[in-house]
């Protein structure tokens, strides 16, 4: 699932990111995906909320959201 997040009044969310904008992606096993990207040279950053989202920076500087939904949803 691919979902389009605008910005909010509340700070800057997509920070480091340049862009106004930012693409959450939806995954299934999170700290898998994230060991995988670290270990490919990806920008991942060290920050997970929730111990269900995580970020990576891609090769333009936009920040990505990666979300693992709870267990049965």
């Amino acid at each position: 699932t691919t979902i389009w997040s605008v910005g909010s009044a509340d700070g800057d969310p997509f920070a480091p990111g340049t862009a106004s904008f930012m693409i959450n992606y939806r995954v299934a096993d999170l700290k898998a995906l994230l060991q995988v990207l670290r270990s490919e040279g990806c920008n991942v950053l060290d920050k997970v909320e929730f111990g269900q989202f995580g970020w990576v920076l891609d090769p333009e500087g936009n920040k990505v959201e990666l979300w693992e939904p709870p267990p049965g949803r």
